[in-house]
């Protein structure tokens, strides 16, 4: 779906300044216990699905939402397992600058065949917790957490 609508309303004033953006994330499973994931369309790179969170939208809700967008898997969060604002804003190629508060839920697969689903990903695919491509540490950290059965993890100052 790419920048949603109000955060376009809110360039239109805000210009390129620095905006802070609730987000979630989803390490969702099948019932063969692999990952979903998908190639992004801006990097190359893969990634578990993510996005943000709509005005008035419950962040379960968006994260069920974001995943049916962007691979047409139906899946319901189970768990929260990590909450953490991102240490650097993202500063995007037309200027805009975005910091992100991330809540990352385990969620399971229940329907839907996986499939590029918009423009956000060239691929998508299941893929095996001991076969998982090349990403970047922030889809790692958080299939990590959701393979633990840990209560949620947060960063605070003292852990940073």
């Amino acid at each position: 779906m790419g920048t949603p609508d109000f955060i376009r309303e809110l360039r239109e004033t805000a210009g390129h300044q620095l905006l802070f953006l609730p987000g979630v994330s989803a390490v969702v499973f099948d019932d063969q216990g692999r990952v979903l994931l998908g190639k992004r369309a801006d990097n190359g790179l893969w990634a578990i699905i993510g996005g943000i969170v709509d005005p008035g939208e419950q962040p379960a809700d968006a994260v069920v939402r974001e995943v049916h967008e962007e691979t047409a898997v139906r899946c319901v969060p189970e768990r929260i397992v990590l909450v953490e604002t991102l240490r650097k804003p993202v500063v995007y190629p037309n200027g805009d600058i975005c910091q992100y508060m991330d809540v990352a839920f385990r969620c399971r697969a229940v329907g839907g065949e996986a499939r590029v689903n918009d423009d956000e990903s060239t691929e998508v695919g299941w893929f095996g917790v001991n076969e998982l491509p090349e990403m970047k540490r922030f889809s790692y950290l958080r299939i990590e957490k959701a393979l633990a059965d840990e209560p949620t993890w947060f960063r605070t100052t003292a852990t940073s």
